[in-house]
């Protein structure tokens, strides 16, 4: 198998593979801190295990490199990369709580063209080539349906009020507030993929993520969007993987978000995010 052959036909060396390491990842639960990334921020000897294991067979059975989150790799902007999170919820899996998986997508000349989000822990497996259906655990699921905030589930990524970094803790904090007047299912899971995936899935209505990174967002942005939902940034430009945020909804729930985001004012300190 080689990079030329389909995305059709590489979703299925990649699902073989994460199935493989499955085990693993199973087995490893509750592993420790053994690499400090940044403030409450870490990886664990799994997570590196797991990256070079599965960078190695992805490499060697598509002849595609990765670009991981713990060692790096190829630029995603050209030609066809994959890019794996080993362990997303790091802090999550460590403390033994199941909502934690495997993400990896494959990016071609800068955009995703299939995601992958495992979740062994809770038996349960999303992938999606770009144009959908999204598959649960191999079968199709149905596409979104447009739905309101009012009646929506919604994951909210973490925050610390007093954070100054790229998008504010206040600003985070203020946007939570609104949206608590308008939804009282705010959820936060601590885990991108986990967030994604069900929102691609219907379980929830949508999903504020606040970080950027592709190894984060590539396979759940895609997911949502095969499935007939929306992505975006937090502004409402149109996602990439270089895009500072995202905001992924079902249709309905989308406009009512960016709506509310919008009303709160300004947001990312480089302008992203304003009033």
């Amino acid at each position: 198998m080689v990079a030329s052959h389909s995305p059709e036909a590489l979703l299925g060396i990649a699902a073989e593979l994460l199935d493989e390491a499955s085990v693993r990842f199973v087995a490893g639960l509750g592993a420790p801190s053994a690499v400090t990334k940044g403030h409450n921020d870490f990886a664990t000897e799994l997570d590196l295990e797991l990256e070079r294991t599965l960078s190695a067979a992805l490499l060697a059975r598509t002849g595609i490199a990765v670009h991981g989150e713990e060692f790096g790799g190829p630029d995603l902007r050209t030609g066809r990369v994959w890019v794996l999170d080993p362990i997303d919820g790091t802090y999550n899996y460590s403390a033994g709580l199941p909502l934690t998986g495997m993400l990896l997508a494959l990016i071609e000349d800068g955009k995703p063209i299939l995601g992958l989000t495992w979740l062994p822990l809770l038996g349960e497996r999303y992938a999606a080539v770009a144009g959908g259906p999204l598959l649960r655990n191999g079968a199709p699921l149905p596409p979104l349906q447009p739905r309101t905030l009012a009646t929506s589930m919604i994951a909210f990524g973490a925050f610390n009020v007093d954070s100054r970094g790229r998008i504010p803790g206040r600003f985070r904090f203020d946007v939570l507030g609104v949206l608590s007047r308008l939804s009282s299912r705010v959820r936060m899971h601590g885990s991108t993929g986990v967030d994604l995936a069900y929102t691609a899935a219907g379980v929830l209505g949508g999903s504020i993520v606040f970080g950027y990174h592709a190894w984060d967002n590539a396979a759940g942005a895609l997911m949502v969007q095969a499935a007939g939902g929306v992505v975006t940034d937090l502004a409402g430009k149109p996602w990439t993987i270089e895009s500072g945020s995202v905001l992924a909804a079902a249709p309905g729930v989308h406009e009512e978000l960016l709506e509310m985001i919008a009303s709160v004012g300004t947001g990312e300190r480089d302008g992203e995010v304003s009033a």
